[in-house]
């Protein structure tokens, strides 16, 4: 497993705490650790479907039994697991499905794509075809995979909420006042997300 930081990370926070004293204020309470990348989509894709429309808490604990059964997470693996084993995990019927779906994708050529050097939209267009894989998927790939710099993922709650609680004492925020909010921090919309989340959890999210 790597463990990289992007090489972009001290120059994004240089210029967030420019534009934005209230970003500025949280990276300055929850500065370290910083994002860093496994560097194995396959890895995230697995992570986010365990993840989907549950809290952190159940995610992670499916997580642990999931990784106990599987030893470890490659596509091959996956593929060849029980399906009731999985289930076992804490997986809905519907997750298993989805990953045995991104392994047979992986395992028939998505292995082999050269994900660097696509564009975001590119790599969004691509994770979107395989069954159950949504946008929020793909940029959750973008961000902890492929650590691309300008992501804000506006249908994740988690960084939604605290932006409304920084922004709006935690009241609602409209799709057009969010974006007012979000355009101020680019290029560094990745930046911004990472502290958002870690502003109401001080445990670093992985995927």
């Amino acid at each position: 497993m790597k463990n990289l930081t992007p090489e972009y990370w001290e120059e994004g926070k240089r210029d967030l705490r420019e534009v934005d004293f209230k970003i500025r204020e949280i990276i300055d309470n929850y500065e370290f650790p910083s994002l860093t990348t496994r560097d194995d989509i396959f890895f995230t894709l697995i992570r986010s479907i365990v993840g989907q429309q549950i809290s952190v808490k159940a995610a992670d604990t499916v997580w642990e039994k999931l990784l106990n059964k599987a030893v470890e997470i490659r596509p091959e693996i996956i593929f060849e697991m029980d399906k009731e084993n999985m289930r076992s995990c804490g997986l809905s019927e519907r997750k298993v499905e989805y990953m045995k779906s991104a392994s047979e994708k992986w395992i028939n050529g998505y292995g082999e794509i050269d994900w660097d050097n696509l564009s975001d939209e590119m790599i969004i267009n691509k994770l979107i075809q395989i069954r159950g894989i949504g946008t929020w998927t793909a940029e959750m790939i973008l961000i902890f995979t492929l650590m691309r710099p300008d992501v804000f993922p506006m249908g994740d709650i988690g960084a939604i909420r605290a932006l409304e609680k920084i922004y709006n004492d935690g009241d609602r925020m409209s799709k057009k006042e969010i974006e007012k909010v979000v355009i101020t921090w680019k290029p560094w919309r990745t930046i911004a997300t990472w502290y958002l989340w870690r502003s109401i959890d001080p445990e670093p999210v992985q995927y």
